[in-house]
């Protein structure tokens, strides 16, 4: 048998275990959830297409619960965020494999989320001065031209779908700009985003695991590629200005474009999902809409509600890297603990009448939508632009927005977004 015959039988084997591996998973966590398990239930329809009356049960429960599939879940916003900011907790075993599986089965390298310190610290480090909030704001601009070229193109046709056509295309583009990328590789990046965005869920199936292995390559081959090009002929982007960080052996080749994945699917999931829940829930609330419309100052609140009351990222996960104790329990080193953004941003503890929907709301402290503590996401200021531009675009070139069908959620709970949202413009309005 020859070792490329060999290779191949192995590869098939191995797709076979992981099909029988998934199967029973998926058997067991449904069978948890019929029986009632409520975090079995955010992982299958229909309970998961609206998970906050279950968070708001498993925090009736305490701020750390034990789900029968063996995890602990923080459930409030106090404990939440002290796992968030706790450096006794991190991303990795301590062994340094992969504390998500997904990740491990895919060898999916997302840079800082899949990094504790010390070289989480040194990435960080290079990468935070070319996201910090000023740097981002030169791009604003470029994000409204690109919302309204959006808007004209609904508008002239009649009809469009907010998601696929207005809220997928913004940062796409927007990201594009941001690593120095031709808009021609905008549908590319587009398909390789969703598909990568999606294993953040887990893998489904071993069509899916094929995807993503897929995608992961060809983006490894485009950004190794767009590296080389910025050595020769450096422009004004992100890409070019950290090409003088590999050039000093402060990151690797394979770390920055790790890095240039991260940018991608971070950037792009939030934004996506961020504005199409957000008009979701402008729509469903049209009295919250009618404020947006009168007086289109609101769309950063708009963001900010959006992602306290229904965010993209509805979960996130930690490892103890020590023995410790929390909230009363002692957990074992490497014991893994899930961490609930949405239930802490509809704590009541925290966000006064948490279930509304207010863009007048008072601020009473920061959400968790971007995470916290060393993982805070260092793309927020850029996709806080995307959503106040997005926003305050659709309140004043499509005041008379309205919906053209049902709108469809994604299957999946660890990102919570819109697959599709069919609407009409309505009377419409020039650009200002």
């Amino acid at each position: 048998m020859s070792g490329q015959q060999s290779r191949a039988d192995q590869s098939t084997f191995a797709e076979l275990g992981l099909r029988a591996r998934l199967f029973a998973q998926g058997a067991l966590a449904y069978l948890f959830a019929k029986g009632g398990d409520s975090f079995a239930r955010l992982l299958h329809s229909p309970w998961r297409d609206d998970p906050y009356p279950i968070y708001a049960a498993m925090r009736a429960r305490g701020p750390l619960i034990r789900s029968k599939l063996g995890l602990l879940i923080c459930t409030t916003h106090e404990l939440c965020e002290e796992v968030l900011r706790d450096r006794r907790f991190g991303v990795l075993r301590s062994d340094g494999s992969y504390g998500d599986p997904t990740a491990a089965a895919v060898d999916l390298q997302l840079s800082l989320l899949e990094l504790d310190p010390p070289d989480h610290t040194r990435i960080r480090r290079l990468a935070a001065p070319e996201l910090r909030p000023r740097r981002m704001e030169k791009y604003r601009q470029r994000i409204e031209d690109i919302a309204n070229e959006l808007l004209d193109e609904a508008i002239a046709r009649g009809s469009f779908d907010l998601v696929r056509d207005y809220a997928s295309l913004l940062p796409i583009r927007v990201i594009c700009d941001l690593l120095g990328l031709s808009q021609v590789d905008a549908d590319r990046l587009g398909h390789h985003g969703l598909v990568v965005s999606g294993s953040l869920d887990g893998v489904r199936s071993t069509k899916q695991l094929r995807q993503m292995r897929e995608s992961l390559n060809e983006l490894d081959a485009m950004f190794a590629r767009l590296i080389e090009q910025r050595r020769a002929d450096p422009g004004d982007d992100v890409v070019s200005n950290l090409v003088t960080a590999l050039d000093d052996d402060k990151i690797t080749s394979t770390e920055l474009v790790q890095l240039c994945n991260l940018l991608l699917v971070a950037g792009f999931e939030t934004t996506v999902s961020m504005v199409g829940n957000g008009a979701n829930a402008l729509l469903n609330h049209p009295e919250q809409w009618d404020l947006l419309r009168a007086d289109p100052s609101l769309a950063p609140a708009v963001v900010e509600e959006a992602l306290r009351w229904d965010p993209p990222v509805q979960m996130t996960g930690r490892i103890a890297h020590e023995p410790l104790e929390l909230a009363g329990r002692r957990l074992r080193k490497d014991t893994p603990v899930l961490v609930l953004l949405a239930s802490a941003g509809r704590d009541p503890a925290k966000h006064e009448d948490p279930d509304r929907f207010d863009i007048t709301r008072e601020v009473q402290g920061e959400h968790l939508a971007f995470s916290s503590g060393s993982h805070y996401c260092l793309g927020a200021p850029l996709a806080r632009i995307e959503g106040e531009v997005a926003f305050r675009c659709l309140a004043t070139r499509v005041p008379d927005l309205r919906r053209a069908g049902p709108a469809v959620r994604r299957p999946t709970s660890v990102v919570r977004g819109l697959a599709s949202f069919p609407a009409f413009p309505g009377k419409t309005a020039q650009r200002a």
